[in-house]
């Protein structure tokens, strides 16, 4: 197939990217390369596919609407994984015009491309964030997420509801994927994996936020990938026993689905950085600090409707995975 990849230098976009070309896909690469974390990490991702044959690489921001249609209409894609985004929930406190113009504006025109060039099939990128207040564990897909605690989330559960009203005026197929906390090899330097590897491999302390007492549904990179590619090669059908009396939110009258992609298995932040600890052969010392402005205690992924509807589930242990990682990290920055 032909597929449109955006966040192609991103941890999650290059690495699907990767995937997608071993595979035999074209893949249309978009990216802005911003400097929201080091650009360098984002070419030497980039560098992994650019040499591809079946990889084209685009620099263009989602926000750029001329830029955006005529990417689409000169490459025609028949499926999208829209993967681009302002990310971070602590950041979106300090600049939450970053996420109206990539989130909201930036999907806007990703929805328009599709509407207007006949994709058959646009994936996107959603969060376990728009569970907010939600403490109903584990988080289902047909649960209420109406209560989001940061702008960050505000805007994927709205990437949800335009996506809806896409499939429902337009038919386009468009199914979304609530990420719960990826990791791994070529990760991003803001996450907590990231940031405690490098300060305990500097004896600097790590901050623990909530003072360890959360949990989190972390969720290996090649998991999330298959999880992914599985959904991207069955476009999203109506639900023909959907009701408007007893509304189901993951599906809809519409070709419409939403999906948890998570490890079904949430993990002790403190045992987490055990592992770490582990792996590194060195202890953290630790800054404990109470929980941060936007982020939710808990995250827990019911994966029943993405294992009933692809036949898969991500179980990549927190052991293999940081293990993974730290070796990964070591060879890269040569420590």
């Amino acid at each position: 197939m032909k597929v449109l990849v955006t966040g192609s230098a991103g941890f999650i976009g290059s690495a699907l990217s990767l995937r997608l070309l071993e595979r035999g896909d074209e893949v249309i690469g978009i990216d802005n390369l911003n400097d929201y974390y080091d650009v360098g990490l984002k070419k030497a991702r980039l560098a992994r596919t650019a040499s591809h044959p079946g990889f084209t690489d685009l620099r263009i921001s989602l926000e750029q609407r001329d830029a955006m249609a005529d990417a689409f209409a000169r490459h025609r894609p028949e499926r999208v994984v829209n993967l681009a985004a302002q990310a971070g929930v602590r950041y979106s406190l300090e600049n939450p015009l970053a996420y109206v113009d990539s989130n909201l504006v930036g999907f806007a025109n990703i929805l328009e491309g599709c509407r207007h060039n006949g994709v058959e099939h646009l994936v996107y990128a959603s969060s376990s964030s728009v569970y907010g207040a939600n403490t109903n564990m584990p988080f289902s897909v047909h649960h209420n997420v109406d209560h989001p605690l940061s702008l960050y989330a505000a805007s994927k559960k709205a990437n949800e509801l335009m996506a809806h009203t896409y499939s429902h005026l337009y038919g386009l197929p468009t199914t979304g994927l609530r990420f719960f906390t990826v990791y791994g090899p070529w990760g991003r330097p803001d996450m907590a994996l990231f940031m405690f590897t490098r300060n305990i491999l500097t004896d600097q302390p790590i901050d623990v936020f909530n003072y360890g007492n959360h949990r989190r549904d972390f969720t290996y990179i090649d998991d999330i990938v298959e999880g992914i590619i599985r959904v991207l090669d069955r476009p999203a059908p109506p639900n023909p026993d959907w009701s408007g009396g007893a509304p189901d939110s993951a599906t809809s009258s519409a070709p419409y689905r939403l999906y948890n992609i998570g490890n079904n298995s949430p993990v002790e932040l403190m045992r987490y950085i055990e592992v770490l600890e582990d792996c590194l052969g060195k202890k953290a010392q630790k800054n404990l600090l109470p929980l941060q402005p936007g982020d939710v205690p808990d995250t827990y992924a019911d994966v029943s409707d993405l294992i009933r509807d692809t036949g898969y589930k991500p179980d990549t242990p927190v052991e293999e995975g940081v293990a993974r990682f730290v070796a990964w990290y070591r060879e890269y920055y040569k420590v």
